[in-house]
């Protein structure tokens, strides 16, 4: 029997893999990295896209008013063919559960009521985004569906359009946002080209989706939503993590899109020489695309080194097929006590006919390194969740890691199975029903495998890893939506949006260079869109622009991630913390002290937070009298002969009774002159 564990690591070293640390550009270069994105972005509009449901709405899982089950079925496309995503869905046969709250869904969103006319609001901002990144938009917004039979959209279809194509941002790897690694070179401020930007009605939030039952939400369903493809011009993970931030960035410029969990979700496309586009879906945080990227080029390397292996062994690819046989519980128990004791804990869900699987000539690919801690044999087990609805742990096979307890188990099994000496052997527990498509499923994956990279979706884990999701939609999901009739786009509607359009992001970066903003806050300031309230507390009042930004890009962001704020934060409540201090004529460092008050609790009056932070106007006469007797103990405690120890040392017994009335530099200024009189 073969050595898992060894076979898993030579496996690793024969595609060269190295962690996402060790790997640097040139080493993407070499192993020919390509990266796209597909920006999914929920505009922020009172009504959803196609009804009048109340935008934002959002519902706990067990608080609902009605259910809706639904069973999905495939169509034919306007050529008269099926899309093989909608096939791989319809073979399920799940079961699909809607949860429905009445303050957020009505009949158009459980498809018993035609679409109403499209929020005009959400074209409006959709058009300002797209002329944001110099679009060539639409004269005529047509709206087509796109099929979903995942249940995700209860009418089977999900309604969308074009609105802009073509356009282009920069990303200048020199930015704070990429690692120092790619701080020079050719890379710098490198064009990202665009393919199109759409709108298009959100889909359903998923809650459960166990054995062939699904349930979803439907409060996010019909949100009004934009997605933002590019060219898979990113030839390094961290270009592709840049280029999201990027794009989030201008989005949020608009101050017109929805932010928190689940407003903006990236789906990454990512290939390498030989290998095929993989679409990593619903990456919901931008600092997971580096490991996920990185993860998935060298899955795909270790794909093609599987099949250049296969295509040594198997002449006949076509004529390659498995073999099965059914066990009954007793056989087992009786010759493989061992493997029925392990097989027994798998799953409890699939529990019914005990099911062994030869692979011929697949022998140590079963053990095949595709991603950290995973291996070929996950592949396979990823699909029979998907596919076959077996609950995971749904399978064991003849080259488990850390088993060799098995292997006379599998021997045994191999002997039943008529195996060859190069053959891998599978078990797994399914119920009868789901037996044919368990076993379907198995060959399928692995005939794919002579093909090298398969065509499909996947679904990001947050270790940076990959599950199998569904196979990779094609054209044939997509036609015209004879219930909506096409939008006509006037000049001049492009013309108002556009005078009224948001400074530019890398303008707003060349404006933090210029004001020499500290530059570890540049990403805070964008990320949050503070540019405008930064502006107005510079122009209107005397604070130095570095000082502003500090305090937002240093210090709130500190005390966001100390405090929860009593309710949802207000960043314009800062803006009126400094127009206080202003009118107060008080000293700025205040602003740090009552910051986390004002935080915290925001609907208190700025004049109350005084109170609470005890402040009290200095007296210079109090504080020159004070200086004398402060010197004195400082000599009584301290040997030290520094006379700038001492200063330091009165200095730091009453600053915080003078923070807010008397500037650090006069206060310092008062000290020295009572130590040197001293």
């Amino acid at each position: 029997m073969i050595d898992a564990k060894k076979n898993y690591e030579k496996s690793k070293e024969l595609i060269g893999y190295k962690t996402l640390k060790e790997m640097s550009d040139s080493d993407y270069k070499s192993i020919g990295f390509k990266c796209g994105l597909e920006v999914h972005q929920q505009l922020k509009t009172q009504k959803k896209l196609f009804c009048r449901c109340e935008a934002g709405l959002y519902q706990k899982d067990f608080d609902f008013d009605a259910e809706v089950i639904r069973h999905m079925r495939p169509t034919l496309s306007e050529l008269g063919e099926y899309d093989g995503t909608a096939l791989m869905e319809f073979r399920t046969k799940k079961n699909i559960t809607y949860r429905v709250k009445y303050d957020s869904a009505c009949t158009y969103d459980i498809d018993d009521t035609p679409p109403f006319l499209m929020n005009k609001e959400a074209l409006t901002i959709a058009i300002e985004i797209a002329s944001l990144f110099k679009q060539n938009l639409v004269g005529e917004f047509h709206i087509t569906r796109k099929q979903y039979l995942d249940g995700s959209i209860p009418t089977g279809f999900q309604r969308t359009g074009i609105i802009g194509v073509a356009g282009e941002f920069p990303i200048s790897t020199s930015t704070p946002f990429a690692r120092s690694a790619l701080s020079s070179g050719e890379l710098n401020n490198k064009k990202i080209q665009l393919i199109q930007i759409s709108i298009e009605e959100d889909a359903c939030r998923e809650v459960s989706d166990i054995g062939h039952n699904r349930i979803y939400m439907t409060d996010r369903l019909g949100m009004p939503l934009i997605e933002i493809v590019t060219h898979p011009d990113m030839l390094t993970p961290w270009e592709a993590a840049e280029a999201g931030h990027y794009i989030r960035f201008v989005t949020r410029s608009t101050g017109k899109v929805r932010v928190g969990h689940g407003a903006a979700r990236q789906d990454v496309n990512v290939s390498v020489p030989g290998g095929r586009r993989v679409e990593i879906k619903g990456v919901g945080r931008i600092a997971l695309i580096p490991k996920l990227t990185h993860n998935e080029a060298f899955r795909q390397r270790a794909l093609l080194a599987i099949q250049k292996e296969l295509g040594k062994r198997v002449k006949k690819p076509k004529e390659w097929n498995v073999s099965f046989h059914k066990f009954s519980e007793a056989v087992m128990q009786e010759e493989m006590p061992q493997l029925k004791k392990t097989v027994d804990e798998l799953n409890a869900f699939n529990r019914g006919s005990l099911i062994a699987v030869n692979l011929p000539k697949f022998k140590g690919l079963l053990s095949f390194f595709t991603q950290p801690g995973r291996f070929f044999a996950h592949e396979i087990s990823d699909r029979l969740k998907v596919i076959a609805c077996l609950e995971k742990s749904n399978m064991l096979h003849s080259e488990e890691l850390g088993m060799k307890n098995l292997h006379k188990d599998f021997e045994i099994i191999a002997k039943k199975l008529k195996a060859g000496k190069d053959d891998a052997q599978i078990i797994f527990y399914a119920q009868e029903a789901d037996v044919r498509t368990a076993i379907e499923t198995i060959s399928e994956r692995c005939q794919l495998a002579f093909e090298g990279v398969p065509d499909e979706t996947r679904k990001a884990k947050t270790d940076g890893t990959t599950l199998f999701e569904r196979v990779l939609p094609g054209p044939d999901r997509m036609y015209p939506d004879t219930d909506s009739a096409p939008i006509p786009i006037t000049e001049d509607e492009i013309e108002i949006i556009s005078k009224s359009l948001p400074l530019a992001v890398s303008d707003q970066m060349e404006q933090l260079k210029a004001w020499q903003a500290p530059k570890d806050t540049y990403h805070y300031i964008l990320r949050y869109n503070l540019m405008p309230i930064i502006r107005r507390v510079v122009d209107e009042f005397s604070f130095s622009a570095p000082f502003v930004c500090a305090i937002f890009g240093h210090d709130l962001k500190h005390i966001q991630g100390q405090i929860t704020s009593a309710t949802e934060f207000d960043y314009n409540k800062v803006y009126g913390l400094f127009k206080f201090v202003a009118s107060k004529k008080l000293d700025k460092d205040i602003i740090k002290k009552m910051l986390p008050v004002v935080y915290g609790h925001p609907h208190i009056d700025f004049e109350s937070i005084l109170k609470e932070i005890k402040f009290k106007p200095a007296n210079k006469k109090q504080i020159k009298e004070d200086i004398p007797s402060l010197s004195k103990k400082f000599t009584q405690i301290n040997t030290s002969k520094n006379p700038q120890a001492k200063i330091n040392w009165i200095m730091g017994q009453i600053r915080q009774q003078t923070l807010g009335s008397l500037p650090l530099r006069e206060l310092h200024a008062l000290v020295e002159e009572g130590v040197h009189d001293d």
